[in-house]
């Protein structure tokens, strides 16, 4: 195992100098990577992880991933691909380089739906403190951080209510509104808007026609608040809409400024937003989003890709299938 610790281009950069360190010394065998960031698949079990390290030693052209369109986990089998892989911005990409560019087959695990739980926000290790199957050492981590999801009471209180409504929207996928159907006993106002936002790298992608303009991100929530006089309107808006909203607040931050996350307010702010604590959110924007959504009468809760992805199941408290008894 290899931690890389040192700061590169991009992910893209880093895995092509690491591809090429490990083929160097590899004579004529075909040696393979198992590639994961921190924090992702806090969840694998035995099973899946026998899975990926079998795809990784097998020196075959074939890649293994959680997820084909937004990857938190990739085993390569043949490492010397990847001695061509472009600068991608993160590591979501990786498979549909892969298959569209490298033209390299890129099965999926089983059990998706429970290894796309990711650590990538201290929200997100809220939301897993509450599924079951955490490992004790994370809920500990947790607690001991004082972190929980917002308004976590009121927000099941809607879902369990056949009289009220819940909005949904941002990167939420058909298994969300599939899962939402079976445990919510609310109705739900489902709005699906820019999934891939982050796999959907053009380096990725197979080219397309030069005279075929790529549309950049577009959120009907964020031009309706625009409309409305700004973040400010958040939580008037989504009252007139629901009893009560789970949001991608980074759909709204790509429709504002663009797919680039260097563009965007810092981390820490987009952290603090996520907690509904808008005094630490030195962004006026995004702290006028905050605010709102944390003096809404209604409960909104505001996140990224894991809150309404995999995150919807756990506030609704469904049992994840694994498909790894591991």
């Amino acid at each position: 195992m290899r931690v890389v610790r040192e700061r590169a281009a991009s992910f893209g950069a880093a895995l092509r100098s690491l591809a090429a360190e490990v083929t160097s010394t590899a004579g004529d065998a075909a040696p393979g990577l198992v590639v994961l960031g921190a924090g992702a698949v806090p969840l694998l079990g035995r099973a899946n992880a026998r899975r990926l390290v079998a795809v990784a030693v097998s020196g075959e052209r074939r890649g293994l991933t959680n997820n084909r369109y937004s990857s938190d986990v990739c085993a390569v089998g043949d490492a010397r691909v990847l001695r061509d892989l472009p600068s991608l911005p993160g590591d979501n990409a990786l498979p549909r380089w892969l298959s569209e560019r490298a033209g390299i087959p890129v099965a999926q695990l089983p059990g998706r739906d429970r290894l796309a739980l990711d650590l990538d926000t201290p929200l997100d290790l809220a939301l897993l403190a509450l599924a079951r199957g955490t490992p004790p050492a994370l809920r500990r981590l947790a607690s001991a951080e004082h972190l929980e999801v917002p308004r976590l009471a009121e927000l099941r209180a809607v879902l369990g209510d056949p009289r009220r409504e819940l909005l949904v929207f941002g990167r939420a996928s058909s298994f969300g509104m599939a899962l939402l159907e079976r445990r919510a006993r609310c109705r739900v106002r489902f709005l699906a808007e820019e999934r891939g936002l982050r796999a959907s790298s053009p380096l990725a992608q197979q080219p397309v026609p030069h005279d075929s303009a790529t549309r950049p991100p577009r959120a009907t929530l964020g031009r309706l608040l625009e409309a409305r006089g700004g973040a400010g309107a958040l939580a008037d808006t989504v009252a007139e809409l629901a009893d009560g909203a789970i949001l991608d607040s980074r759909v709204l931050l790509a429709d504002r400024l663009g797919p680039d996350e260097a563009g965007w307010p810092s981390p820490e702010d987009r952290f603090a937003s996520d907690l509904l604590r808008p005094a630490a959110v030195r962004d006026r924007w995004l702290g006028e989003l905050t605010a709102s959504a944390a003096g809404a009468a209604i409960p909104i809760l505001l996140g990224g890709h894991t809150l309404v992805g995999p995150g919807l199941g756990v506030l609704a408290g469904a049992r994840f299938a694994s498909g790894d008894p591991g």
